[in-house]
């Protein structure tokens, strides 16, 4: 039996503004302009709606996607996936979060 080739997705979730109460968030995020979306930024080789679901029952869930994750930011994403390999999906991954960095969001990303 031929096993099914993983593939990977970036996945991007809106947070609640509530983040910035942490201090670490904020401290990442110096350049933050107010008004802007804070996200968390991840990749996953499930899809980016169960991985969001992991998140928030707690399975191997990031803390602040956990507790202020509030939905998936699709048109942030979409047209990255599919990617083919988990190294390339990382590389993404943090390319995408200094991306949105840099246009004022606050972000977070492994």
């Amino acid at each position: 039996m031929k096993r099914k080739k993983t593939t990977y997705s970036l996945y991007v979730v809106d947070l609640d503004k509530e983040v910035l109460s942490i201090k670490k968030f904020r401290d990442a995020n110096p350049d933050y302009i107010e008004d802007y979306p804070c996200v968390y930024v991840g990749q996953t080789a499930k899809s980016p709606d169960d991985r969001f679901d992991q998140h928030k029952a707690g399975i191997k869930a990031n803390r602040y996607a956990q507790k202020y994750g509030i939905r998936l930011r699709y048109k942030l994403f979409e047209q990255y996936n599919p990617i083919a390999t988990r190294k390339e999906a990382e590389y993404k991954e943090a390319l995408l979060g200094e991306h949105l960095r840099k246009r004022g969001y606050a972000v977070w990303w492994n």
